[in-house]
């Protein structure tokens, strides 16, 4: 299955038409994606039937928000519920470990969306600690190039996480992920989603034309 970022509505909708599976609508790809407008995604369900889950990021930068941000998070919550899939975030706390207590209350304000726990991940020590905790948190997913720099380099952490704990959560494999690398990627790790902005020409369009290439390398595989 593929997943596709988008960081305007223009290229959710290209990459809606070249076959992804499912949007993860952002806005701002040179900041790493943060939370689009309200406007992105209902001009997107008035052009795409697909599902498309929310980031939900304040700002750019680094995973430990303030009570302001924090709350911010929740109003974004509260703003997007009624029209998208699910949601994307993750908070850690200062020493760089998930933020229980945070993250459980926001994944039980999106109920009944599903959550996924974002790249904030790849910065955690312990993974199979905060495995652990995202399951008992609620979120359904975690999107992950293993601790890696990029998907490929981290694959095997991605494979060993999944056979460990892919029974109770969903492991999504991100980071450089390409049409020429992500058959490979799949044949090692055997998650069953994958995730690309599919952004080859620089700036932040998808390239349609590689929406295509990557799902049909996942469909012969």
């Amino acid at each position: 299955m593929l997943e596709i970022a988008c960081f305007n509505t223009e290229s959710a909708i290209a990459a809606a038409n070249a076959g992804a599976d499912r949007i993860e609508l952002c806005a701002d790809y040179a900041a790493g994606g943060v939370t689009p407008s309200l406007a992105a995604l209902q001009q997107l369900r008035q052009k795409a039937s697909l599902p498309v889950n929310v980031m939900i990021r304040p700002r750019a930068g680094n995973f430990v928000y303030s009570d302001t941000e924090y709350e911010e998070m929740i109003t974004q919550i509260e703003t997007f519920k009624t029209e998208a899939s699910g949601f994307v975030f993750g908070i850690l706390d200062s020493d760089d470990r998930v933020d229980i207590g945070r993250n459980q209350k926001l994944v039980e304000l999106a109920k009944p969306l599903p959550c996924t726990f974002h790249r904030a991940f790849d910065q955690i020590g312990d993974m199979n600690e905060a495995t652990e905790q995202l399951i008992a948190c609620g979120f359904r997913s975690i999107l992950t190039s293993g601790g890696q720099s990029n998907a490929v380099a981290g694959a095997a952490q991605v494979a060993k996480l999944h056979r460990q704990w892919g029974a109770q959560i969903s492991f999504i494999l991100g980071g450089g992920v390409r049409s020429t690398n992500v058959g490979g990627l799949k044949d090692e790790t055997s998650v069953e989603w994958y995730h690309s902005a599919a952004i080859t020409q620089g700036g932040e369009d998808v390239d349609e034309d590689e929406v295509a290439k990557l799902q049909s390398a996942l469909s012969q595989r």
